[in-house]
């Protein structure tokens, strides 16, 4: 989307657009309070500074509709734009038996101690990145691990949102 066509579209045509790149209503309601933008810049710095606004009841709302990682089949919930990102996101992740393996075991005893799913920028990392990444964070306690999981949301969410607006 351009900027302008973003900056001029309708409140929920922009809400939708950017419910593509996170799940969160006040992030997408303080963006659209803050049209028109100057700048795709501009826009990308607002929305990483709503981020550091977001509470955790927010993020675990999010949670509910993000897909597994390894889940090469994103939620039927989420929509084509939501779905592409997930694929692109988890391109290099591999699909052999074993890693798949591991990811649900992984996922699994994440979800028991922490009670939602391991959320990790995928972008860029391989199956054996996020393989590790999953064994360390399960170690850590639930307030560490809720900072990490609200950092890594606000990642893939600016990510996602400087893919799709273009100046």
């Amino acid at each position: 989307m351009q900027l302008n066509e973003f900056n001029l579209s309708s409140k929920d045509d922009a809400q939708k657009f950017l419910k593509n790149c996170v799940q969160i209503e006040s992030w997408a309601e303080e963006l659209l309070a803050q049209r028109p933008f100057d700048s795709a810049e501009a826009l990308m710095a607002a929305a990483k500074q709503q981020v550091g606004t977001w509470t955790w009841p927010e993020v675990a709302d999010a949670l509910a509709n993000h897909p597994r990682i390894g889940e090469k089949k994103a939620q039927a919930e989420l929509n084509k734009t939501e779905q592409a990102f997930s694929d692109r996101e988890q391109a290099t992740i591999t699909v052999n038996q074993e890693t798949q393996d591991a990811l649900l075991k992984g996922n699994n005893d994440y979800e028991k101690k922490f009670g939602y799913i391991f959320l990790i920028k995928a972008a860029g990392l391989n199956s054996q990145d996020v393989l590790q990444a999953l064994k360390y964070r399960l170690l850590n306690d639930k307030e560490t691990e809720q900072r990490i999981v609200k950092q890594q949301l606000g990642e893939i969410a600016l990510l996602r949102l400087s893919q799709e607006i273009q100046a």
